[in-house]
């Protein structure tokens, strides 16, 4: 059934705590909200948190990226004609992936709710199944509040652990030495620098001085700077993950050849472009060996969330974490009730969602 009408609308919704680290300051979502409507009212959802610093994106971008092609969607109908339009247009995409990614969710919410299926079920997938562990993060926040953020999330079960390097060398150590003075060996620990870094020796020599053991440091350079990162993976002897230096399927022609243990790539399903670019990178992920993540932009809602676990459930096999589902845990409210979040030890259970068509969500905006 054609889609009859399209919506935009920007999502600031107030964190309850400012999330800090070394390309911004956040104390509100940036993100939108599109919603897809057919004939018979049957609105399907959509996400996109669009990030300069990630993907040269902007809300304003957005908006102009729907009004330029919005006519061409109003009559896609099926996932193959969803599918076509975006291969007739990868380019134009790699340059806007938060806006498809909050179109293409939007329809296939829609489509999954005319055809009385979840996602997974309309894109021949495997159904969501089990639990889903989520790991917490710490940002560059005053070493007070990291100490009391990081024993409430030790107080409710979590083990895993991603810190934000602030590139003050006394800071860093203080709150490492914190996380490796628990006695408790489960715990992980991996840093995000978000590009901190502009050579590899700099890097380096900082790194070498920070206490603990980890598992993974991404983006420590400037975006794209593989050469250096391989560097930094061999002395260190820990992978670096991508994120921002990993946005696009053909960026595996940069990394694909070297020794498994060098690279994870961050797959967050805006910065990628969606559910479907996503997939495809995680299925290539798999086939030269390379472990993932499956990411979040800070401020996601549960659209995003949603959409985050098809993927997540896809490819467990080659997962090593997952980010996000905060939920109201950050923000004052979700757009969508009850809101899809982890619970104690950072795990989430999609039955709410699972058994549901297209994502499974109640968009409390249209209901309220």
């Amino acid at each position: 059934m054609p889609i009859k009408r399209l919506s935009i609308e920007p999502l600031k919704i107030p964190f309850k705590q400012a999330f800090v680290h070394a390309s911004a300051v956040r104390t509100e979502t940036e993100s939108v909200l599109v919603t897809v409507t057919n004939a018979n009212s049957v609105e399907g959802i959509g996400e996109g948190c669009p990030r300069r610093y990630v993907t040269g994106e902007t809300v304003d971008s957005i908006r102009r990226f729907i009004e330029v092609h919005r006519e061409q969607w109003m009559t896609v109908t099926t996932i193959q004609q969803l599918r076509d339009w975006a291969t007739e247009h990868t380019p134009i995409i790699d340059h806007n992936p938060a806006a498809w990614c909050a179109i293409e969710t939007a329809c296939l919410d829609l489509f999954g709710k005319e055809a009385g299926l979840p996602i997974e079920a309309l894109l021949g997938l495997p159904p969501l199944r089990g639990q889903f562990q989520y790991l917490a993060v710490l940002g560059t926040d005053s070493h007070q509040s990291f100490a009391k953020q990081f024993q409430r999330y030790l107080s409710v079960g979590f083990t895993d652990f991603k810190v934000k390097v602030t590139g003050r060398l006394q800071d860093d150590i203080d709150k490492l030495t914190q996380l490796a003075s628990t006695e408790d060996s489960t715990i992980r620990v991996r840093l995000d620098a978000n590009n901190l870094w502009r050579d590899t020796e700099s890097a380096l020599s900082y790194l070498k001085r920070l206490p603990g053991r980890l598992t993974a440091i991404e983006e420590p350079l400037q975006v794209g700077d593989y050469d250096g990162c391989r560097l930094l993976a061999r002395e260190l002897k820990v992978p670096i993950i991508l994120d921002e230096s990993f946005l696009r399927l053909d960026q595996f022609a940069s990394i694909q050849n070297d020794p498994l243990s060098t690279w994870v790539i961050n797959i967050r399903v805006s910065k990628m472009g969606g559910i479907l670019r996503s997939l495809a990178v995680a299925k290539r992920a798999k086939e030269v060996g390379i472990p993932i993540i499956i990411g979040a932009q800070v401020g996601e809602t549960s659209v995003l969330t949603r959409a985050a676990l098809t993927v997540a459930n896809s490819y467990r096999d080659i997962l090593l974490a997952q980010e996000g589902a905060f939920g109201t845990h950050l923000l004052e409210q979700d757009i969508c009730k009850p809101p899809l979040m982890f619970g104690q030890s950072g795990l989430l259970d999609p039955t709410v969602v699972s058994e549901r068509a297209g994502l499974g969500l109640v968009n409390s905006k249209a209901t309220s």
